[in-house]
């Protein structure tokens, strides 16, 4: 597993605190956007993170909103849905992770769940470069609007089976794709995939899209992944 480290990212004229965990000879590194009412203290996201720290991936999890801004949302201000806003920091964060020595030159992934991934999806369009790599948890790509058809990176749509009208929003997303693009469903999962076995195969996929696409690696061998329900890697 990575170190890691609290750190605090300079980004779109604010600063917001974010948990960098750095893996030795990292192949890349994935950034992660929470989804409204979430943090960078998402036992979900920290889950995954762990998990793509173990196939050799940094990742950083951030909070989007400034400690002020958090208590500006209890009086109403709702800005974490400004998906312009939350993209526009993401790209700046993106930014500061080319000038990182940890992270300089790594390919960058990015993991967005809910409308945390109609920001990421922004971000991607919006840097094209850097970005390799894009995976949706239970998201609405559907609120990226046009930025969609710009997205070039290869990017997983992962929804639970029984989160009907988001499974319908990602299946016309993934239609709009212009850029490789997959939709996957995990059986009997509502959209927190709380279900025995959901979030380890949202990890587990993650994990696999990631590895191959900025570390070049096939992880889909030898019960790598996981069905529902089943022990988590391999025997």
């Amino acid at each position: 597993m990575g170190t890691v480290t609290a750190v605090s990212i300079p980004t779109s004229g604010v600063t917001l605190a974010a948990d960098l965990a750095v893996v030795d000879q990292a192949a890349g590194v994935v950034l992660f956007a929470h989804g409204s009412g979430s943090s960078r203290h998402s036992p979900r996201n920290q889950m995954v993170a762990r998990r793509l720290q173990g196939v050799g991936l940094s990742t950083v999890l951030v909070d989007l909103l400034t400690a002020e801004e958090e208590r500006a949302e209890e009086r109403g201000a709702l800005r974490r849905f400004d998906i312009a806003l939350l993209a526009g920091r993401l790209a700046g964060i993106i930014d500061w992770l080319g000038t990182q020595r940890e992270t300089t030159n790594q390919p960058i992934g990015l993991f967005g769940a809910s409308t945390g991934a109609a920001a990421a999806l922004v971000a991607t369009a919006q840097r094209p470069g850097p970005v390799r790599a894009v995976v949706s948890r239970g998201g609405r790509p559907d609120l990226a609007g046009d930025a969609l058809t710009l997205v070039r990176a290869p990017t997983l749509l992962i929804v639970g089976e029984r989160d009907s009208v988001v499974l319908r929003l990602n299946e016309q997303a993934a239609a709009q794709l212009t850029g490789p693009g997959e939709l996957r469903v995990v059986p009997r999962a509502t959209h927190l995939f709380a279900e025995p076995g959901a979030l380890e195969q949202v990890a587990g996929w993650a994990a696999e899209w990631f590895a191959r696409h900025l570390a070049g690696e096939d992880l889909t061998m030898d019960g790598y992944l996981p069905e529902p329900g089943e022990p988590d890697g391999p025997s």
